[in-house]
């Protein structure tokens, strides 16, 4: 369903904005380096993420990236239900909106 990701299309992306492409990855850099947070948190904040956007391809990044950083498969189950519940808890709130506009009828 959706394109292999492979280095030749990233370099022919990063070929179409070269300066975005260089302000996103060091961005990105900086972005999961240790800080407040340790490098295995922000990657598991980002499988997380990652699940409620939607994204396969940050998902098939980060799951990987969070092992490396010493999370375990439990750990990053874990993240998924916390995004699941997150997910499922946003469509509930909103339901405060379809209620505002019943009853107006």
């Amino acid at each position: 369903m959706y394109p292999k990701m492979t280095k030749e299309l990233a370099d022919k992306k990063a070929a179409l904005a070269p300066q975005n492409v260089e302000a996103w990855r060091n961005f990105s850099k900086t972005v999961f380096k240790a800080g407040a947070l340790d490098e295995k948190t922000k990657q598991l904040i980002a499988v997380a993420i990652a699940h409620v956007t939607q994204c396969p391809y940050c998902i098939k990044a980060h799951t990987p990236q969070a092992i490396r950083k010493g999370a375990s498969k439990e750990e990053i189950m874990e993240a998924v239900w916390v995004a699941s519940e997150m997910r499922a808890g946003a469509a509930y709130a909103h339901a405060n909106i379809a209620m505002e506009e019943m009853e107006k009828y």
